[in-house]
């Protein structure tokens, strides 16, 4: 009903609705995994206006691997989609954008108009098709943001909800600290994280942390705000 509701007819006054773009995992909301339930909704809703769908999938694996769900079943009523090889897979560089034949050409060839390309893309997929090998291991890094969620939760004046995926969101508000006081202080005693507003500061957990960094951030972090 929402698609239709906000979908825009196209007239001499104003453009028509050209794409619908979905986000899978939903990132604004601290790494929801949505349900391909309510993906199918969307996108059968959309191409009864006639309206095409894409879906930003930079963190499609995790999304699936949280909700059990097989990736090609995940977007199976969607037109085009890509993902992210380099955020919870761990590769250092790299995305996919899948779709039919003829998109991929344009899209080949629109890239090629901008000045993209690539030399000796092999060492870009190679680490690409490792990770996708190792897709099952994204559920340690969930483990791990919710580890990391539960033990700043912990902390006075810290409020964090319990993480779907990898996004560890914390609002540092009733610690009187705005989101960057908050993430200056972290930054001081080696924790990372990024503002996500004013009061909320985003942690994301990854290949490269473990269950033992997760437990240290934890104990930073609470002497930290808690001995200013």
């Amino acid at each position: 009903a929402q698609v239709r509701d906000h979908a825009r007819e196209e007239s001499l006054h104003v453009a028509g609705t050209g794409v619908l773009c979905l986000e899978n995992t939903h990132n604004a909301r601290g790494g929801v995994a949505v349900p391909k339930a309510d993906i199918d909704a969307a996108a059968d809703a959309a191409r009864d206006l006639g309206i095409p769908v894409h879906l930003d999938g930079a963190r499609l694996f995790n999304a699936c691997v949280a909700l059990d769900e097989d990736p090609t079943a995940m977007v199976e009523r969607v037109d085009t989609v890509m993902c992210c090889l380099s955020k919870g897979l761990g590769a250092p560089v790299g995305s996919i954008l899948a779709g039919p034949e003829a998109f991929i050409e344009e899209a080949v060839r629109v890239r090629k108009q901008f000045g993209g390309g690539m030399r000796q893309a092999g060492l870009i997929a190679a680490p690409g098709l490792v990770a996708l090998d190792n897709v099952d291991r994204l559920a340690d890094d969930h483990a791990n943001a919710t580890v990391l969620a539960e033990g700043l939760d912990a902390v006075s004046g810290l409020s964090v909800p319990t993480p779907d995926t990898n996004i560890v969101v914390v609002d540092s508000e009733g610690a009187g600290l705005t989101a960057e006081e908050f993430v200056e202080l972290c930054d001081d005693v080696g924790v990372l994280g990024g503002t996500f507003g004013r009061y909320h500061t985003r942690f994301t957990t990854n290949l490269n942390v473990s269950r033992a960094d997760v437990e240290r951030a934890v104990d930073l972090v609470a002497d930290a705000v808690e001995s200013r």
